[in-house]
């Protein structure tokens, strides 16, 4: 072995190190995107639920109002599991 044959070797170790870094720090980039957007997506979703829940409450509460009733029933916490009881406030 010469010289030049240790210098290629280590030149090729290097370069598969090398390469193997840019693959693995590529990957986690790929990764961490999904993520980011996915962690966005499940925000977007549950924003969107809240809408909606908060527009059935309202519209809810306005169709007892024009029943008569300021309020909606609440559960009775107090109440047995398996049958809840309605009670007004």
């Amino acid at each position: 072995m010469t010289g030049r044959d240790e210098l290629s070797r280590a030149e090729i170790t290097k370069d598969a190190l090398q390469a193997g870094a840019e693959a693995a720090a590529h990957t986690v980039g790929e990764v961490a995107t999904i993520l980011t957007r996915a962690v966005g997506d499940v925000a977007t979703a549950v924003g969107g639920l809240a809408t909606e829940i908060f527009a059935i409450r309202d519209s809810s509460r306005r169709a007892l109002a024009d029943h008569g009733r300021d309020q909606a029933p609440v559960l009775d916490a107090d109440a047995d599991a398996d049958a809840p009881e309605l009670r007004q406030d």
